[in-house]
């Protein structure tokens, strides 16, 4: 009597990314972690006539990597596909039809501890966003059948990860030690701080439901980084001594968002990232008239440069490959339109140095901080050429401002682009009690702003209620109709208002 083949021990996944439409099929990827060297079953999948192979990705202390890579036909209407092994569980996704238009939530810091600032994590960490938010966003996706789940940052909590790292965290905590050469082993131990991080953080089964039934579009941000590293990475000056032992815990970090937040390892990419070419994780997608353009910000920050030039060379030839679409969303971690970006460029110019780096930490990864004024105006322009040339509406979707959630629009010159906040994912004591950057927001966001000659940006009330700014955690829905246009609901389970724009 033949053996029985082991079954494998699934320690995270399935975990579905996006990766495409190219003609009448919908590319998608699910990955998994096993535990031990058994090699998982090939995937069957709906409309798929082949098995699915596995395919190896990587290891890290017997835990075993594996992706599954595959095309599904796409009829006039969306269809429920399910996908699983052949003796073992299964899984549904909702695969747009030909005549369907984009549907997407859109959301902010899914691993995030919603620890206060300063607060230390209890051992083995607080579970990162509150089941019962996984569970609305589930409940919501049995309506609103979202084809894509938009993760515009912080799906792992960068500082619980360098709590569970003392030697990382003791690098970074003390300057003078960054000025000497990369400490052995300090990068395999946040390696494997961020690795624990992810198999806790997403193995819940609401939010295991989630990320096996939405497909992902993820960037990486400071929250994934935690305060200590993005705040070194980002403050160094060029040329400065420090990178040799900042770059290797980078270095690990971009890697680890690379497997869990690309779906991929470094000698691999898939063809949504764009960026692979010069080192970025910028990835970029089309789906009928629409796009999706996700900026890679991290990779080559410094204290006064958010891409590098080489970036900056690419970003034309990447916004012209949307030139066909009407509508194209920019995910950036960071908000790119805040109020009051005027007032905080002239405000760092005429501060004494030390106040100036004071502010620049304060305002942390913002595209306004002082000294990244010319870039962030540079990056306006770039975009607004571009959506007058080709007639492309742009939308930036962001996490929110100071914590809260709302929209802005930037207006001048022929342009209309407008700033989608995102709330918080987390359950977070900061949503019920605002901070100081918070109440300060308040009344900025009632003043408009004049960030560019001829231009004015603001932040509209919203019909419900008269407020600028929401306070709460949630996501938001978004949807394009056959005009183009995308229409956005801001979803807070905790809050009956109804907020909503059509852009």
């Amino acid at each position: 009597m033949a053996r029985r083949r082991a079954e494998p021990s699934i320690l995270l996944g399935p975990i579905l990314y996006f990766r495409g439409e190219q003609r009448d099929r919908w590319w998608l990827s699910a990955l998994f972690v096993l535990d031990g060297e058994v090699e998982p079953d090939d995937l069957r999948v709906d409309g798929v006539t082949l098995p699915v192979p596995p395919r190896h990705l990587t290891v890290w202390r017997r835990h075993h990597v594996w992706r599954f890579d595959f095309a599904v036909p796409r009829g006039m209407r969306d269809t429920n596909v399910t996908y699983g092994f052949p003796d073992g569980p299964h899984w549904t996704v909702v695969v747009p039809g030909r005549q369907s238009f984009p549907r997407m939530a859109i959301l902010y810091g899914s691993g995030m501890t919603g620890a206060t600032k300063g607060a230390e994590p209890s051992d083995g960490g607080a579970p990162p966003a509150s089941p019962a938010l996984w569970r609305d966003l589930l409940a919501a996706h049995s309506v609103d059948r979202y084809h894509l789940l938009i993760q515009a940052g912080g799906q792992v909590d960068g500082d619980a990860v360098l709590a569970a790292a003392p030697q990382a965290a003791s690098l970074l905590g003390d300057a003078s030690r960054r000025l000497g050469p990369p400490l052995p082993g300090v990068a395999e131990e946040l390696m494997s701080a961020g690795f624990d991080r992810m198999l806790r953080g997403w193995s819940g089964a609401a939010a295991a439901a989630v990320l096996a039934s939405i497909p992902s579009v993820m960037m990486w941000d400071g929250s994934d980084l935690g305060r200590l590293l993005a705040g070194a990475w980002g403050g160094r000056e060029d040329g400065d001594a420090a990178s040799r032992s900042l770059r290797p815990l980078l270095v690990a970090t971009r890697r680890q968002a690379q497997l869990f937040q690309t779906g991929s390892v470094a000698d691999s990419p898939p063809d949504c990232l764009w960026g692979a070419a010069c080192g970025t994780l910028a990835q970029g997608f089309i789906m009928g008239e629409a796009g999706l353009l996700a900026l890679d910000l991290w990779t080559d920050r410094n204290a006064r440069r958010i891409l590098s030039e080489r970036d900056w060379s690419l970003l034309p030839d990447w916004l012209d490959r949307f030139a066909a679409c009407r509508h194209l969303i920019l995910v950036s971690g960071a908000p790119l339109l805040v109020p009051a970006a005027a007032a905080l460029d002239r405000l760092g110019a005429v501060l004494p140095a030390p106040l100036q780096r004071r502010l620049a930490r304060g305002l942390g990864d913002h595209w306004t901080a002082p000294g990244r004024h010319a870039e962030w105006e540079r990056m306006l322009r770039t975009l607004g050429d571009f959506s007058r040339r080709t007639g492309c509406r742009i939308t930036v979707a962001s996490r929110g401002l100071s914590g809260a959630a709302g929209r802005g629009v930037l207006r001048g010159g022929g342009l209309e682009m407008w700033q989608l906040y995102a709330p918080r994912f987390a359950v977070s004591p900061s949503v019920a009690r605002p901070g100081w950057r918070t109440r300060l927001a308040e009344p900025l966001a009632t003043r408009p702003d004049h960030p560019l000659p001829a231009h004015r940006f603001e932040m509209p009330p919203f019909t419900d209620g008269g407020r600028r700014l929401l306070h709460g955690s949630g996501w938001i829905a978004c949807s394009f109709d056959g005009k183009g246009q995308l229409h956005a609901r801001w979803c807070l389970p905790a809050d009956a208002g109804r907020y909503a724009q059509a852009i």
